[in-house]
């Protein structure tokens, strides 16, 4: 018989640590310490971006669980203690997304911060978080695909607990979660290895970049699950969403070129910040 993996990583008395939480909150820490190094050298000010974050998180969780659980309620509606046990996993990364940038928004207005810089610092950053998180849905079972042979994962060279964690319901299936980590991860070396090249990034397409990379991926990887959220006739939600974003995305990259030729470079960083340090250094 094959053995899952044991989804609890610690326990202390009535208190169960799982692995979902561990891995999505290392995630979230490499994520926050990635982000806060790049603050610094496109001036902004890491006080600030600290603060957003700490507002952001709390949000995001709740957006993600939110999103899951409305496109579930047939099953949340008759299991209501159901809704907060978000350590059995049922956390959507578009609804965190989406309740994340709704706070960014806000949070940049009211700091009067930057608000495209800010998503671009933070981009690469957070398809970092996603790609590691995805392997809090490879301990819970979830995010996989389709039933699949033992020999075809044999087939990917992958190692041995990854094959015995993929046997789910009976059967061995297509690791999709791996799929998308993968893709997460190569979307994050690409845009940490390009932003920092000169004249190649405008404010905001770091950002845009992440977002096309990310919903293009998603896409394909999606259709290949079997435990994905619905709409009405069979439709995916996540590939819905991906395709909008993936066309609203490069509408926006293409339109804001085209029609404001003048936008700042990425590397030019916080103008407001440049401009106050310039008038000190001249009044010196």
């Amino acid at each position: 018989m094959i053995a899952a993996l044991n989804p609890i990583a610690l326990r202390l008395g009535p208190l169960e640590i799982h692995w979902y939480g561990v891995i999505i909150a290392t995630g979230v820490v490499l994520a926050v310490v990635l982000a806060m190094r790049e603050a610094e050298r496109r001036l902004v000010s890491t006080d600030d971006l600290f603060d957003m974050i700490l507002w952001a998180l709390p949000f995001a969780l709740i957006g993600a669980r939110t999103y899951y659980v409305l496109f579930e309620w047939p099953y949340y509606a008759a299991h209501p203690g159901e809704i907060i046990a978000i350590w059995h996993g049922g956390m959507a990364i578009y609804g965190s997304l989406i309740a994340a940038a709704v706070v960014v928004l806000i949070f940049c207005r009211k700091r009067q911060l930057p608000v495209w810089l800010v998503l671009d610092i933070a981009a690469p950053t957070v398809l970092l978080g996603q790609g590691i998180g995805r392997w809090g849905n490879f301990m819970n079972q979830e995010a996989f695909g389709a039933k699949t042979t033992l020999s075809f994962l044999q087939g990917l060279h992958l190692p041995d607990f990854i094959i015995q964690q993929m046997y789910i319901s009976g059967a061995y299936r297509q690791p999709t979660f791996l799929y998308e980590s993968l893709w997460d991860l190569l979307g994050v070396i690409l845009l940490l290895s390009l932003r920092h090249r000169k004249h190649w990034f405008k404010q905001g397409e770091v950002f845009l970049g992440y977002v096309t990379w990310y919903a293009f991926g998603r896409f394909f990887i999606e259709g290949m699950r079997t435990d994905s959220l619905m709409l009405f006739g069979g439709l995916r939600v996540s590939q819905l969403l991906s395709a909008v974003l993936f066309v609203g995305a490069l509408i926006l990259w293409f339109g804001r070129r085209y029609y404001q030729p003048l936008l700042a470079d990425y590397l030019s960083g916080n103008q407001l910040t440049s401009a106050a340090r310039a008038q000190k250094d001249n009044a010196h």
